[in-house]
């Protein structure tokens, strides 16, 4: 019998900042595919559209009309899943039978006035004005008594349930703190207490003393495909000095940050020659009025291609009863990723 091999034999890979697992199964991407494969086809988008929500200048659906902004811009979301006028209320009836009211706000951020430009079409400068008012929006809503969290987020592309073409993102404001970044609350505070160092940052350090899964790094952040990376193209932006929240960000590290987001954006772009379609987010310390040293903010990215422009990885069977299952390797991911041209492929 052969030696064990990570890429081609089945394995389990534990994520140390949410506490789960993940199977690996290396050998199931030689398998043929006759399943769904999605539509590649892009239609060209005006630099300005009439009928758009979000263009500038236009009236959204509520009647409120856009001002002509040239820049990143911020509303309140018209149709938002969490609102903040709604009345406190509670239900427990034994050990099974639970809930209580959730009050939040949010809102919708346009990356630019132009309709046609995504993230990696744009400039640094452009994407640093995108930063700083995640920071600005991160730093009001957090400071409200009721908001313990700040969840800012973007899905890109149709396959990603994204309702509007025009380049943007969200932001959702609320009392709790969700799943995800609750289960890495409880992780970073026992490695905290354990070593009184940040997890993210020793895992950042680790990884770049590998250097078998870093995409780039710049002066303050690194790209990376994190070693239990459960999407076929999942990545991680994370910082190389402490930073709990947007909030503690300078100039130089928001233009870093903003630098980091458009390489990724590239590679993904340019692997498949399509806009590539991903759901993405920051990670950082609540906003409950407490210190955190144990946080370090970090984006996650999880792209659904897998083989191809056209095939996509679905979460279904065993993902959704068991574990998270990949088909290649994180490593297979990065020097998939890393072979991709710097400039943006409609250059």
């Amino acid at each position: 019998m052969s030696d064990f091999n990570f890429e081609d034999h089945s394995h389990r890979r534990y994520n140390p900042f949410t506490g789960d697992w993940l199977q690996v199964s290396p050998h199931r991407g030689k398998r043929p595919w006759q399943g769904q494969e999605e539509d590649t086809a892009e239609a060209q988008k005006p630099t300005y559209d009439e009928k758009c929500y979000l263009c500038p200048g236009n009236t959204r659906i509520n009647g409120e009309k856009n001002p002509d902004y040239n820049g990143a811009y911020v509303f309140q979301n018209d149709f938002g899943a969490l609102t903040s006028d709604i009345p406190q209320g509670e239900m427990s009836e034994g050990e099974f039978f639970k809930a209580k009211s959730e009050r939040g706000i949010c809102k919708v951020i346009c990356f630019s006035p132009r309709h046609d430009l995504t993230i990696p079409e744009l400039d640094v400068e452009a994407i640093t004005k995108v930063v700083e008012l995640w920071k600005k929006e991160y730093q009001e809503l957090g400071s409200k008594d009721f908001i313990n969290h700040v969840q800012i987020f973007e899905n890109k592309g149709p396959v990603m349930g994204c309702s509007n073409p025009h380049p943007h993102g969200q932001i959702w404001a609320q009392e709790s703190i969700p799943v995800e970044p609750a289960k890495k609350q409880v992780k970073f505070g026992e490695y905290y207490q354990k070593y009184g160092r940040s997890m993210v940052l020793d895992y950042v350090y680790e990884e770049l003393k590998k250097g078998e899964r870093i995409l780039f790094e710049n002066e303050y952040f690194v790209g990376l495909v994190p070693f239990w990376a459960v999407w076929p193209f999942e990545a991680m932006i994370a910082p190389k000095t402490h930073i709990a929240s947007l909030a503690d960000m300078d100039e130089g590290q928001m233009a870093a940050l903003a630098d980091a987001y458009r390489q990724l954006a590239i590679m993904y772009d340019n692997m498949f020659k399509v806009s590539f379609p991903y759901s993405a987010g920051i990670h950082q310390a609540p906003t409950d009025g407490q210190n955190h040293p144990e946080w370090d903010l970090h984006m996650v990215f999880y792209p659904p291609l897998l083989r191809s422009a056209t095939v996509k990885k679905f979460m279904v069977g065993y993902e959704m009863l068991a574990n998270p299952q990949r088909d290649i390797t994180a490593e297979s991911a990065v020097k998939i990723l890393k072979g991709q041209p710097k400039e943006h492929y409609k250059v």
